[in-house]
């Protein structure tokens, strides 16, 4: 019989698929002797059942006649060794896979025999064995229509009682390996999208929809465990925990796209479900209490994760009671949620930090909320909430702006966020982001022109009446809406009078809010971009929305920034400065006038580097006289006077110019010592000749024990300067040829104290490398050599020569300094 299989033979011919059928139905028991040939057996079959259902259908009418899968259900039923059942499932997974045929694939999913395999009790300690099994389910479901999903599952009175395809996998749902998370969830996936009632009522009844709770008490726990990871204070970060960082939040947002990629399915109630789930489980008993302003022992989770958690909830999960419940919460005050913290909520405990399972009990959907006390106040107390960090908000809206007002860079960044969010939320009413206080201007009059049109006196009087004006119709739409149902639905008590205020009161508390960020000196450029954004959104088209206080605000904070720009020009990169405030004023008008916010939302997670001391954060990288640091200044308050001169011309009603208001270059002067050295606009190239006036003799070594002479020169072209050192030409005297060239700014000449005919210069790059230390300060110490200045020590042959260095390097970078004030004098002189 070996001898026989083994013998040569044409492959892919019906003949051979008759033989080989026909050896794997002489086989009673598979044992160490024989199990290369049922490997092999089954391996073959697939082959050329996979080859004859695209050339010859009577291989596949050969398969049928034969009744193979019974074959194949008794061969597994003989064997006890795990790599026959893993090649069963392989031939199983590659024949569904690649049959074409609707007839074969009806043929395979009937008679029970693959609800065989599914149910069969493999030995799943076996990893390759799990892998190949989930592969083989997966590939069913990739067959699955509204045709073939009715041979899967088993039916009494027109009511689906087992659907073994989908229990099965679901097992492994919340497997520990990742790639079978994957494939369980594309699994599932397939078979939402089917769309057959039936079994949508399956999936959403007792006991099946408790998958969607433990898909959500799975994300709880990745979510805990993210909050575990962030430091409670911006600087105690370290740059380790980044990538773990970066991994739960990869984790996080997976989980919230599986359960958009679920609610987008469009089965009735599941997005009922999640949302129920996630607001009682999460966002009421742990995300909000956590937006408090006071500090509380019992907070599971810390404000910027439950700020990072809110953006990405609400910006992936596209769900619009979800979008809308959550925007009535945060208008209402939060009473008492922390008594929620000490009882056991459906699997998680407020009083123990591990991590727990999504199947450590029997899931439940009933939560006791009667401590959820919710209530909305008069707006006449809210609207004169002090934003200060010592005192509880009233409402958690006020909370947010309390963050902006008086937070760290990462609560600004994360509020900042959230409000951004409900912006850009499509799903959002009206009525909540006005309650909010973020209905853009051009939405509010467009409100209150359509109730003046339809006849309604308080859409007729606030389109035209003064901001100071009272409304008398208080919140309107949706919200009492989704203010009745966090009642009624989600067991909330919720308390709210009539609003007897303005809707502008709830604009201008954000407007303030704003306007008093713009004026902070401890936040950083980036943040108060996200601001500004904010702001513009806000109001698209400026006007009357500026009262006199912002006005002067705004002035008093622009003339700081003027200051400090005046002492950048001169700094230790005047060179530069143009340049970068250009770049600057580009990215910066992009931003504010993007559609989108520019940062996604973990963003809130890394701390940025904070003026007035943006060296702290680089302390360990970088030293403070350092040009890197001086550098790392320039540029942050280059983007922070940028915003504040757009926010004053757009505050003008005026629309911004793609350029700064900058002078163009002065022509060449006649009178120079670039000049006299011979040098053309682009300055000195090494090798080049040059004539060595005014330069001044020295020697310096650049390695030990190997001293060099050069002549010393320092020269300026208009906003860019350089020291020189050249080689005198032994055949041409008083001509040199250039072997050295360097920044002349930032140079800081000293000499020193001991040898007055010694001189010391810092030397900086010639560029900023912007990229590593404004970006990517995560990573400088494995970089910190690159981060480095440069020393040079000249010695010159008198105390004379020195002086004469020292003075000739004062003239060259005053001139230099010189010409940035000139170009840059619009910029400050110009009136807004």
């Amino acid at each position: 019989m070996w001898f026989s299989f083994w013998r040569p033979r044409d492959r892919f011919t019906l003949d051979e698929l008759r033989y080989l059928i026909d050896q794997l139905m002489k086989t009673q028991v598979v044992n160490d002797v024989n199990k290369a040939f049922v490997i092999e057996a089954l391996r073959s079959i697939a082959e050329l059942i996979t080859y004859g259902d695209q050339h010859d259908l009577n291989f596949f009418e050969f398969f049928m006649e034969k009744q193979v899968m019974g074959e194949f259900v008794r061969i597994l039923k003989i064997s006890k060794n795990v790599i026959v059942s893993v090649q069963l499932l392989q031939t199983m997974s590659i024949m569904i896979q690649n049959l074409k045929s609707d007839h074969s694939i009806y043929y395979l999913f009937s008679n029970e025999h693959i609800n065989f395999l599914i149910t069969y009790p493999f030995d799943f300690r076996n990893e390759e064995l799990l892998s190949y099994y989930i592969s083989f389910l997966r590939a069913i479901s990739g067959k699955l229509n509204k045709n073939t999903i009715s041979l899967l599952v088993k039916t009494e009175k027109d009511e689906i009682v087992a659907f073994p395809l989908y229990v099965e996998a679901i097992r492994f749902a919340f497997h520990e390996e990742g790639m079978i998370r994957t494939a369980v969830r594309a699994l599932t996936l397939n078979i939402y999208h089917v769309g057959d009632m039936c079994v949508n009522k399956y999936i959403t009844t007792t006991p099946h929809e408790d998958y969607f709770l433990n898909l959500v008490k799975f994300f709880i726990e990745h979510c805990i465990s993210l909050n575990g990871l962030i430091p409670p204070t911006a600087e105690s970060q370290v740059p380790e925990s980044t990538s773990s960082i970066l991994s739960a939040v990869d984790e996080i947002e997976d989980n919230l796209y599986y359960l958009s990629d679920v609610v987008s399915a469009g089965i009735p109630d599941v997005g009922t479900l999640i949302t129920d789930d996630m607001l009682k489980l999460l966002i009421f008993p742990m995300l909000l209490p956590s937006l408090r302003i006071e500090v509380s022992d019992g907070k599971k989770f810390s404000s910027v994760t439950s700020l990072y958690l809110l953006c990405c909830i609400l910006r992936i999960l596209k769900i619009k009671d979800l979008a809308n419940i959550v925007a009535a919460a945060l208008i209402c005050s939060v009473e008492s949620f922390l008594p929620i913290f000490e009882a056991k909520l459906n699997g998680f405990m407020a009083d123990n930090d591990d991590e727990s399972h999504v199947h450590d009990e029997k899931p439940s959907r009933n939560l006791d909320s009667s401590s959820m006390i919710i209530s909305i106040p008069s707006l006449s107390t809210s609207s004169s909430v002090q934003h200060n960090c010592g005192r509880s908000a009233s409402v958690l809206r006020d909370a947010l702006i309390s963050y902006i007002t008086s937070g760290d860079d990462m609560q600004v960044v994360g509020s900042l966020s959230v409000l951004a969010t409900f912006l850009q939320t499509k799903e959002l009413d009206e009525s909540m982001l006005d309650a909010l206080g973020i209905l853009p201007q051009r939405k509010q009059h467009k409100k209150f022109l359509l109730k003046a049109l339809v006849g309604e006196d308080t859409g007729e009087e606030q389109l035209f009446a003064s901001k100071n004006c009272t409304s008398k119709d208080g919140s309107d739409g949706e919200l009492n809406i989704y203010l009745q149902r966090l009642q009624d639905q989600y067991e909330v008590s919720c308390s709210y009078q009539e609003v007897g205020e303005s809707p502008h009161v709830h604009r201008f508390l954000v407007l303030d809010a704003l306007i008093s960020l713009f004026c902070r000196a401890s936040i950083s450029a980036d943040a108060l971009w996200d601001g500004g954004w904010l702001f513009r959104q806000l109001l698209p088209y400026s006007e009357t929305e500026f009262n006199t206080r912002h006005l002067e605000s705004l002035k008093d904070a622009f003339a700081k920034c003027c200051n400090q720009l005046v002492e950048e020009q001169r700094g230790s990169w005047p060179d530069l400065l143009i340049q970068v405030l250009c770049d600057e004023w580009r990215k910066c008008k992009r931003a504010i006038e993007a559609s989108s916010p520019r940062k996604e939302p973990k963003s809130i997670l890394f701390p940025t580097k904070k003026l007035p001391s943006p060296v702290d954060s680089l302390i360990d990288v970088i030293p403070i006289e350092s040009s890197f640091a001086a550098g790392e200044t320039m540029y942050e308050r280059v983007k922070v006077f940028v915003l504040l001169h757009q926010l004053r011309i757009f505050s003008a009603g005026r629309s911004l110019p793609d350029q700064p208001p900058i002078l163009p270059l002065a022509d060449f002067p006649e009178i120079s010592r670039a000049k006299s050295a011979g040098l053309n606009i682009i300055g000195p190239k090494l090798s080049t000749e040059l004539h060595l006036v005014d330069a001044v003799p020295c020697r310096i070594a650049f390695e030990r024990g190997k001293e060099r002479h050069f002549h010393f020169l320092a020269v300026s072209l208009g906003i860019c300067g350089w020291i020189i050192l050249a080689e005198e030409l032994p055949q041409k005297p008083s001509h040199g040829i250039v072997r050295v060239v360097a920044p002349l700014a930032g140079c800081n000449p000293k000499i020193d104290e001991r040898h007055a005919r010694w001189l010391h210069l810092r030397i900086r790059p010639s560029t900023l490398p912007l990229t590593e230390t404004a970006k990517n300060a995560a990573n400088l110490k494995l970089k910190s050599k690159s981060l480095v200045d440069g020393r040079w020590t000249l010695a010159f042959k008198d105390e004379a020569s020195c002086n004469s260095a020292v003075t000739m390097i004062h003239e060259e970078i005053d001139l230099q300094c010189k010409e940035v004030e000139r170009r840059l004098k619009p910029l400050f002189s110009e009136e807004i």
